[in-house]
């Protein structure tokens, strides 16, 4: 089954924005959006069941870290809150591809073509 246009929702989260998982403690950096859920059946049924979120919404990749590590992760919108502590993350990908604006958000680094 597609998602029709006027099914798609916009996101709610944009890129540089920070976020923080609705219940595991990590927080990270959008860096990319998909408006429908764009990875593999073999990833999403490795989710259980009673947590599989509905795939028709938009779902973030973002720079991610926790206590112990730093990481990629592919969150749905309905697990994602704002992070509004204005703490800086420590993530190394971040810094290569934004730029902290000083109020706990990032803006993308210019990119230089050739």
């Amino acid at each position: 089954m597609s998602a029709t246009p006027n099914k798609i929702r916009s996101a709610k989260y944009q890129i540089g924005q920070v976020v923080r998982h609705r219940l595991f403690s990590f927080r990270g950096v959008v860096f990319d959006i998909d408006p429908i859920f764009s990875n593999t059946e073999e990833w999403y049924e490795s989710i259980p069941v009673d947590a599989r979120p509905h795939k028709d919404q938009p779902f973030y990749h973002l720079f991610a870290e926790n206590d112990e590590t730093e990481y990629v992760a592919y969150v749905s919108e309905q697990n994602l809150l704002p992070d509004d502590s204005g703490e800086p993350l420590r993530h190394p990908q971040v810094a290569e591809v934004f730029i902290h604006d000083g109020k706990g958000s990032y803006r993308p680094r210019q990119i230089n073509t050739h």
